[in-house]
C-alpha cells in the first residue's frame, strides 16, 4: 500500500496537470450532483472551502448557493494555533492570501462552527469509506473533530481522487459522503 507521502505526490501530479477543461467539466457535474443532494437542499448555512492547486472548483458553487439563500462561510488559517475557523463570504468579498496560499476573506465576521448545516471539504484523496486525505496539515482534521457527529460533511473529488484505501491514523477524521466526477 502507498503511504500518505506517495498518494499526496501522485494526487497533486495529476491535478497540476489536468487540462483546465476537464477540471472546468468535471466540476460542473459535481456542482449538480452537488446541489440535488438532499442534505445540501436542506442546509441554510453551508462552509464551502475556495479552490487552489487544481482542486475541484467550489467558485460556481458558491455563486449558486448564495443565490438559493444559503448563509456562506469558507474556512480562515490561524498559522500560530493552527486551527481554522469559518468565517462569513458575501459575493464578491474582497479575499487575500491566507497562511497557507488560501483565499480568504479580508473582513472576518466568524461564524459558530455548531450554526453549519453542512461542511464541503477539499482533500487530495478520498476512499469509499469516507476516509480523507488532506494537504498534512491536519486543520480540517481538527475543525471535524471538534464538530458534532451529527453535522454532515461532503467531500468533492475528481474520479481520479478516489482511491481504493487511504492509510489512516487516530488523528484522521473520516467525511460523511463524497461526490465525485
Amino acid at each position: 500500500m502507498l503511504t500518505k507521502a506517495q498518494i499526496r505526490s501522485k494526487i497533486l501530479k495529476r491535478l497540476k496537470t489536468q487540462k483546465e477543461e476537464d477540471r472546468n467539466r468535471k466540476s460542473k457535474l459535481i456542482q449538480d450532483k452537488l446541489l440535488r443532494n438532499k442534505v445540501f437542499k436542506k442546509a441554510k448555512t453551508v462552509m464551502f472551502y475556495i479552490a487552489f492547486g487544481g482542486e475541484v472548483n467550489t467558485e460556481e458553487m458558491i455563486r449558486e448557493a448564495i443565490k438559493l439563500g444559503k448563509l456562506i462561510c469558507v474556512p480562515i488559517f490561524r498559522k500560530d494555533k493552527e486551527i481554522m475557523q469559518p468565517a462569513m463570504f458575501v459575493d464578491h468579498a474582497k479575499l487575500k492570501k491566507g497562511p497557507y496560499g488560501v483565499w480568504e476573506p479580508v473582513s472576518e465576521t466568524l461564524v459558530d462552527p455548531e450554526d453549519l448545516d453542512l461542511i464541503v471539504v477539499p482533500g487530495l484523496a478520498f476512499d469509499k469509506k469516507g476516509n480523507r486525505l488532506g494537504r498534512g496539515k491536519g486543520c480540517y482534521d481538527r475543525f471535524l473533530a471538534a464538530l458534532s457527529d451529527s453535522t454532515p460533511s461532503i467531500g468533492l473529488a475528481f474520479d481520479f481522487q478516489v482511491l481504493p484505501l487511504i492509510p489512516t491514523t487516530s488523528n484522521d477524521v473520516s467525511i460523511k459522503k463524497i461526490v465525485f466526477s
